[in-house]
């Protein structure tokens, strides 16, 4: 059987053998729609939970308006323009609406890519677009601390004065805050280090609540609710896409309310049960743009541990046209691969900020703590792929065949479409629901 996984732009193949029982885990058909304008009208005029956009518009002097960086297939072409035309209708002109791309600590997205993240030429002549910098600590405002759990909160100041403020983005599964989306875009997305660093430190990665697909108890979701709560009014236009990234959904109204409509939407099509766990697991990082570093790759190998069998073999291919990612994450994949993952985790459990992307070698750890790593990802050099952690490979049909020969079980799952897609054993019991 051949199967084509999300990888970089084309895709590649993954040939099984005959022999294996192959169980191919992907979303059901999802509905899409085929007038996305006449949806994002809609939408932004019968809101969830807030009135319609042209009306919170009326006697603005100011609106800002975020959106995911270029890790994400947002279909930023499809609802800027509408949003951005019912905002000058209301009287905003471009000196007065800034959009805002929510990078957190990411790298900014500038030159060609940010025209293609924007996705509309239009958009750059009626709004100012610029990115958001963590470190710049004098583009922040302090908001105060969370009552939960003490978290300093600073926010990016263009998007905390602006009288309208707007976040849109990707509603999906996320291996920490458990869906992406709505309050996530403005924490970490518009937040100061400081900020990202507490409640991205070792506790709260370590907290069983702190899973995909889980928003119950997760202790990054609750932080994210108390700093919205802190913040005042916000709103959100949401999106779900099918595996081809076609439109399946579109919503607009206040932050909270229309984001967890967003979830209900999408958990029956990306939550997938399974009868049982495998110990050949084939996924991917899904392909570009979220495959090309392999700091996001994590995400892919953390979406299939429900189902990998203790001992099993995890196998996941990437592009990383990128390489391994920041510099702060090769150093702390550096401090893995010298000390361990114990004494890596031991190391970091009592720090209340974490180092600067540490938190994704820490995630790393509950695959490895499972099974063997297997990465194909020919773009990285020797030397990179040192610093992984995990075992690299020349051929990934290959590679299926020799676990195939390793274990008695002839059972494959395949995961086509990696980290959008969350398989869980025994669902009902399993995945927590909010």
């Amino acid at each position: 059987m051949r199967i084509i996984l999300r990888y970089g732009r084309h895709g590649l193949p993954v040939d099984i053998p005959d022999s294996a029982k192959v169980t191919v885990i992907r979303k059901p058909p999802m509905p899409t729609i085929d007038d996305s304008a006449a949806a994002v009208d809609r939408a932004i005029h019968r809101p969830v939970a807030a009135p319609a956009l042209p009306e919170l518009a009326r006697g603005a002097r100011s609106a800002c308006i975020a959106i995911c960086d270029v890790t994400r297939p947002v279909p930023n072409q499809l609802f800027l323009r509408p949003i951005m035309e019912c905002l000058l209708a209301a009287g905003l002109d471009r000196g007065q609406i800034t959009i805002l791309v929510a990078t957190g600590l990411h790298r900014p997205n500038e030159g060609d890519e940010l025209q293609q993240l924007v996705g509309d030429p239009w958009v750059f002549q009626h709004a100012q677009v610029v990115n958001h910098f963590a470190r710049n600590k004098e583009q922040h405002v302090l908001l105060g601390r969370t009552a939960a759990r003490n978290t300093v909160v600073r926010l990016d100041r263009r998007f905390v004065q602006a009288d309208l403020r707007i976040v849109t983005g990707l509603v999906e599964p996320h291996f920490m805050a458990g869906y992406s989306g709505g309050r996530k875009v403005i924490a970490p997305g518009l937040a100061d280090v400081e900020t990202i660093t507490t409640f991205h430190n070792a506790a709260f990665m370590a907290d069983p609540a702190t899973a995909n697909c889980n928003l119950e108890g997760n202790p990054l979701h609750e932080e994210q609710l108390e700093i919205v709560r802190m913040l005042g009014d916000v709103f959100a236009l949401n999106t779900v896409i099918d595996e081809d990234r076609r439109l399946s959904f579109v919503n607009f109204g206040e932050v909270v309310a229309s984001h967890a409509e967003a979830v209900d939407f999408v958990r029956p099509y990306c939550e997938i049960s399974v009868p049982r766990r495998f110990a050949t697991v084939v996924t991917c990082g899904a392909g570009y743009p979220l495959d090309n570093t392999y700091y996001q790759t994590v995400k892919g190998m953390v979406g299939a541990v429900d189902i990998l069998a203790p001992g099993g073999d995890l196998i996941i291919a990437a592009a990383c046209a990128e390489g391994l990612g920041s510099e702060e994450f090769i150093d702390a994949q550096r401090r893995l691969v010298a000390n361990g993952p114990q004494q890596f985790l031991e190391s970091i459990l009592s720090k209340p900020h974490a180092e600067i992307d540490e938190w994704q070698t820490q995630m790393q750890l509950k695959p490895m703590a499972l099974g063997r790593i297997f990465l194909y990802a020919p773009a990285l050099s020797p030397h990179e792929l040192r610093w992984t952690g995990v075992t690299a490979v020349d051929s990934l049909s290959a590679t299926v065949q020799e676990s195939l020969n390793r274990s008695p079980d002839r059972a494959v799952a395949v995961i086509p479409e990696g980290p959008y897609v969350v398989p869980f054993v025994n669902y009902a019991t399993t995945c927590r629901r909010n």
